[in-house]
């Protein structure tokens, strides 16, 4: 159902992008260079402007309408969860501290390892 929903939203897209392209504005637009001129003769002077202006106002309420419907269409079944949710689950599970041992004894102190030397490049300072 989600699916149909996203198709049918994005044909919805696609036209209301074409029928507002249709419209003449006020410097022209693309009514006059595509098929705006047959469609004034065909519609008459005054009938094709209201006819793609109730268009674009009809397909616009369609999307806002299945936009907001595809969201109860979501399929919640299961849990999803973002990258960043796990991530910091992550980190506060690595954050925990050690415990002291319960007898009072301290911890035996951990040797450090020595850090790597990087050699000198060539030509170096002496």
């Amino acid at each position: 159902m989600f699916i149909f929903l996203v198709i049918l939203i994005a044909v919805l897209a696609v036209l209301l992008t074409l029928v507002v392209l249709l419209q003449s504005g006020r410097g022209g637009g693309l009514a006059g260079i595509a098929a705006g001129a047959q469609t004034t003769q065909i519609l008459g002077a005054r009938q094709a402007p209201d006819i793609l202006e109730k268009a674009t106002w009809t397909l616009a309420a369609l999307f806002i309408v299945l936009c907001v419907l595809a969201n109860f269409a979501i399929d919640r079944s299961e849990v999803q969860e973002s990258v960043i949710q796990r991530q910091a689950q992550g980190t506060t599970e690595q954050a925990t501290p050690v415990l002291p041992p319960a007898d009072g004894q301290p911890l035996a102190p951990q040797q450090a390892q020595p850090a790597p030397t990087q050699p000198d490049p060539v030509g170096g300072n002496e």
